[in-house]
């Protein structure tokens, strides 16, 4: 390989990647509902769209070829104000989905593995003379506890309230309440240890 040709093209590959980031002081991260000091949605995005229903704290950073957006489609008018909320600290792994219609709550300190999907809506499919692309179910808001981490290829589905301190295994697939400083595995997941005073971990048995 032509090493003068390597060393170009990896200058410009970087020059790229930082110059198409989305920072709070450049025009794209000015859309946001809010969009912190030293936080980034790193190059290159696969959709992001209405941006002012969208909040993003500080020190946050949100990986490559992630798919971020308020709403249905590009300029609709949503109910409330943001919709997404992303806290301080937070990272959100690359190849990712947070798709949010009602409200998505994800505190400070979360962190997620890549291709992780977070969404507050579901299709619906109890009207079987209708395609179930056009059916929906209502919003359920979604909350994901400070200082939580959500493993690699996890779907977090409406309704869902993850506590603080949580770790969510690997593929997993959230659809409910998961406590405080537990660790949740399967599909659906369940509580598989949690923290207890005195105790320390302590395992749960699956018929609890």
């Amino acid at each position: 390989m032509n090493n003068f040709l390597h060393q170009v093209v990896q200058s410009l590959r970087q020059r790229i990647v930082l110059y198409g980031a989305i920072g709070a002081q450049n025009a794209s991260g000015k859309k946001f509902s809010h969009f912190g000091d030293r936080s980034v949605i790193c190059f290159p995005q696969t959709t992001i769209f209405n941006e002012q229903y969208i909040s993003i704290g500080n020190d946050t950073m949100i990986g490559e070829h992630v798919a971020l957006s308020a709403g249905m489609v590009p300029g609709q008018e949503c109910v409330v104000n943001p919709v997404v909320s992303i806290g301080d600290r937070c990272l959100i792994g690359r190849g990712s989905g947070i798709v949010g219609h009602f409200s998505i709550l994800i505190e400070d300190d979360v962190w997620t593995g890549h291709h992780v999907y977070i969404t507050d809506q579901n299709h619906g499919y109890e009207d079987i003379s209708r395609p179930i692309s056009e059916q929906s179910q209502p919003e359920r808001a979604v909350r994901i506890g400070k200082g939580s981490w959500i493993g690699h290829g996890s779907v977090v589905l409406p309704g869902s309230n993850i506590g603080e301190h949580v770790v969510i295994g690997a593929q997993s697939v959230v659809s409910g309440v998961i406590p405080d400083y537990s660790v949740a595995v399967g599909a659906p997941a369940r509580v598989i240890k949690q923290y207890r005073e005195g105790q320390g971990w302590v395992s749960i048995p699956k018929d609890q």
